[in-house]
């Protein structure tokens, strides 16, 4: 009766071990992949004679201020996505009129409302190209030009982002 135990023992040893191996081979990613980069900020100012934005280029290097002062110094390694780049435009409306911001290029966007002496901002997705920003309702304004450009960074060395 003992070799019957010492082999059941044996066998139910055997099975844990495999079973610990199997679950021990983990899944296939790689925990360190590249995280998304930043959205680019683009800050455009609405008078009665002109849209203007600044900066004119982005994304054709990278940032030269990052989101964060402690990692001035760290490199921001590039992407390889081919994704299109998340713009965030930050508008201020110095004129008496209510308007909306229009992306004219190879995607087109428009803003919500902004109100007439007033800020405000909207997000989207622009892949690289040339685009005209226009504000609706403001004829007389002469179009702002922003250019996009193919360089994508990837966030992983600013702290405190995704």
């Amino acid at each position: 009766m003992g070799r019957g135990r010492a082999r059941t023992a044996l066998a139910a040893g055997a099975i844990g071990l495999l079973s610990l191996a199997a679950a021990g081979c983990g899944t296939s990613s790689h925990p360190n992949e590249p995280r998304p980069e930043p959205a680019s900020r683009v800050s455009v100012t609405i008078s009665p004679k002109a849209v203007t934005v600044q900066p004119a280029r982005i994304a054709f290097g990278p940032e030269p201020h990052q989101q964060i002062p402690q990692n001035q110094r760290d490199s921001q390694p590039r992407i390889h996505s081919g994704k299109p780049l998340q713009v965030t435009f930050v508008a201020a409306n110095q004129t008496t009129f209510d308007s909306r911001l229009e992306v004219h290029g190879p995607r087109e966007a428009t803003s919500g409302p902004l109100l007439a002496s007033s800020p405000g901002s909207f997000q989207t997705d622009l892949p690289a190209g040339v685009y005209t920003i226009t504000a609706a309702d403001i004829p007389g304004a002469k179009p702002g030009k922003l250019v996009v450009g193919p360089f994508r960074a990837s966030s992983e060395n600013d702290v405190l982002l995704p």
